[in-house]
């Protein structure tokens, strides 16, 4: 390679040899980009915009791996900037979290566009939409909805706490910390122009924020609410109608696809960020929940806002709650019995028979009690069409109990007094996937941890892209800045027993080893709470270092801290696996005390292994390996954040190394420098300390 070859590699340019005319103007925006913004194009974000450019261009989906440091929110949202420009329909973007939403909307665009401004022909309009319970809703502010406490044990996802007395001028001044939040919330509303939760600074509780919401099902709809023009959820989706570039979650991308409602702009291409994350969130978010409870607190809002008789809801809920007593948790192959079947039918009977007699006639005002009533008998009977179809759609049913915490024991578990829950959800979301997104519109994959090795198909299969008649798609890997196996170690503690229940006390006498020789500066996940608050219990007793532990503060202020002190350790569990960014010796050295397999008892992953393996498949390597080596990836991937850092990975798990699955979950992994010798790592981390010092 010449030197002006090897330069061109390391600036980007020697990857547009070849390039269509549209790939290589989205290379210019990105230089220009880049430099306006002070910094320095990378080879791997060049070669991701290029095939996200050509994946616009053809129409062939595409699944990009794109190492933390690569610079992919640049890479995907510029070609989304070019094809907006020239498409009459929006381009939207995807993310699993929040922190992320904020992040492009907040920072990533505005900066984008700034430093792009003079090479474009015009303004790109960006719009941000969200579930209409993130936003005020006037009409509940205006008294337009009844005030009601849900009962214990209460289970509708449809705001049920709703809005609360005006509490200054009924009691001369709010007197709790519920009635002075709503309160200030009801003076926000006043000032802001936007109504988005996530504008109040600082927040307020969910059982406040309640108070001024409502969820889609709530609400009046804009033909009935007479507050409709003012609707902030409403300007939201005005805005997103007329916007170039729109920004949403993938929940909001599952009710589109699943649902066919019409909550998104019609878009032609679509970028899923934190795909990694997509298959769980779409399934959590068409997963439903019954409950008796449910059925009882449906029929006591419908008897007080509609006054029809409830006599036959209330039959039906006694009739269930006999069928449901005393059957044990867990995963039900077969289904519902026949006897609850029964319970279930007699149920959806009784909850249409309730919405007929509710409806009222065509000039009834438009009244939220009535709507809230009737909005929850109406998931209610989806729940039960689902529960009778549940076989026949290939949706998984298990029954549930909600937890208690034991203060003993120290972690929570099913109280096995409380009444049974009936849990429902698609055993797969491939296929729906397939019909509801990647039929018609373009959609771009991308993650930090979207392969393991070089395989793309493990991710692919879950959402519908392998097998007849799947799409056809690309899968790249476009690498990462980051120089692995000179920044970073991999330790396997292969000599520590297989991991059992709780912490066993060789891996405390190994992390104890590892956090001294390091100073601090630890962050340590671990699979479970209570794994997590024992080592830090346990450790706060032998060294003379600062330990963190999830629960004990809010995350923001406890990943804050511990990026500020140096020498500060911070303990967690799974939030702790995806959420914490931080560069620099605060964190130079990541423990992980366990394989994050599912739990043996999930239902829905019990039932998925299932259905692999009476398809022919191995349904561990499909679904418990596959989850655990993403996950692995994710924890691991906490450590280096900037070319100058440097560290150890410990995994605390044996099995990584003398299993036979430990390939497969280990090519899921940068590739660190990998040992299974303490000393060496031990050696490593007291340099790392001596450096930090």
């Amino acid at each position: 390679m010449t030197d002006e070859a090897a330069a061109g590699a390391l600036d980007g340019s020697a990857v547009t040899d070849g390039a269509t005319a549209g790939e290589q103007h989205v290379l210019e925006l990105l230089d220009r980009a880049v430099a306006g913004m002070g910094g320095q194009s990378r080879s791997g974000q060049h070669e991701m915009a290029r095939h996200v450019a050509r994946a616009i261009e053809t129409g062939d989906h595409l699944l990009v791996q794109a190492g933390t440091g690569t610079g992919k929110s640049l890479a995907y949202l510029i070609p989304l900037i070019a094809h907006s420009l020239e498409s009459d329909k929006p381009a939207l973007v995807s993310t699993a979290t929040l922190a992320l939403q904020t992040q492009i909307v907040g920072r990533d665009l505005p900066r984008l566009l700034e430093s792009l401004k003079p090479a474009l022909e015009r303004p790109v309009k960006v719009a941000l939409v969200k579930g209409r319970a993130n936003y005020v809703c006037r009409h509940k502010l205006e008294g337009g909805f009844p005030t009601e406490e849900p009962s214990e044990g209460q289970l509708f996802s449809l705001g049920e706490d709703t809005s609360v007395p005006h509490f200054a001028a009924a009691m001369g001044g709010p007197s709790s910390q519920l009635g002075k939040e709503v309160v200030r919330l009801r003076e926000w509303a006043e000032q802001t122009t936007t109504g988005d939760r996530d504008e109040l600074l600082p927040g307020v509780t969910d059982r406040a924020w309640r108070q001024v919401s409502v969820t889609s099902m709530e609400c009046l709809g804009s033909q009935k609410c007479p507050l409709a023009e003012e609707c902030f959820s409403e300007l939201a989706r005005h805005n997103a109608a007329e916007a170039d570039i729109v920004v949403t979650n993938h929940a909001m991308l599952a009710v589109s696809a699943f649902e066919g409602l019409a909550v998104l702009p019609e878009y032609d291409v679509v970028v899923v960020d934190e795909a990694h994350e997509l298959q769980d969130r779409v399934t959590g978010a068409v997963s439903g929940q019954l409950s008796v409870a449910m059925v009882h607190a449906a029929a006591s809002g419908a008897r007080k806002h509609t006054g029809i008789t409830v006599d036959a809801l209330n039959a039906a809920a006694a009739n269930l709650e006999a069928a449901l007593a005393g059957v044990p948790g867990g995963l039900l192959p077969n289904g519902l019995t026949d006897e609850q079947l029964d319970c279930v039918d007699q149920l959806r009977e009784a909850c249409r028979a309730a919405l007929s007699d509710s409806k009222g006639d065509s000039n009834t005002t438009a009244d939220g009690g009535r709507q809230l009533a009737r909005s929850r008998l109406l998931v209610i009977l989806e729940l039960c069409e689902r529960l009778i179809a549940a076989r026949e759609n290939r949706e998984v049913v298990w029954f549930s109990r909600n937890s208690t915490f034991d203060p003993q024991q120290g972690y929570s578990a099913p109280d096995e007094t409380a009444p049974a829950l009936i849990n429902i959800a698609p055993l797969s979301v491939a296929g729906r996937l397939r019909e509801g997104l990647f039929a018609g519109h373009t959609v771009v994959l991308t993650s930090a941890t979207l392969a393991i090795g070089s395989a793309f198909e493990p991710a692919a299969g879950g959402l519908g892209l392998v097998g007849d008649g799947a799409p056809s798609w690309t899968g790249v890997d476009v690498g990462s800045p980051f120089d692995y196996p000179r920044q970073g170690i991999l330790y396997v503690a292969g000599h520590l027993p297989k991991p059992g229940r709780g912490t066993s006390p060789e891996a405390m006498d190994e992390l104890e080893s590892l956090i001294r020789a390091s100073g601090g500066g630890a962050l340590c996940l671990f699979s479970s709470r209570r794994a997590a608050e024992e080592a830090a219990d346990t450790l706060r007793m032998r060294l003379d270092v600062s330990i963190l532990c999830q629960g004990e503060s809010t995350m923001t202020a406890l990943v804050k801290q511990f990026a500020d002190e140096p020498d500060t350790c911070l303990f967690g569990t799974m939030s702790l696996w995806q959420g914490v960014d931080v560069p620099g010796g605060s964190c130079r050295l990541v423990v992980i005390d366990r394989i994050p397999f599912p739990r043996p008892d999930d239902p829905l992953m019990t039932a998925r292994s299932r259905a692999v393996a009476q398809a022919g498949g191995n349904g561990f390597m499909s679904v418990s390996a596959t989850h655990a080596a993403i996950r692995l990836a994710q924890g691991a991937g906490r450590l280096i954040r900037s070319t100058n850092d440097k560290g150890v990975v410990a995994v605390l798990d044996s099995r990584l190394s003398t299993e036979r699955y430990g390939g497969f979950l280990r090519a899921a992994l940068p590739p660190f420098w990998p040992t299974t010798d303490r000393k060496t790592a031990v050696a490593a981390l007291e340099r790392l300390a001596g450096a930090q010092a």
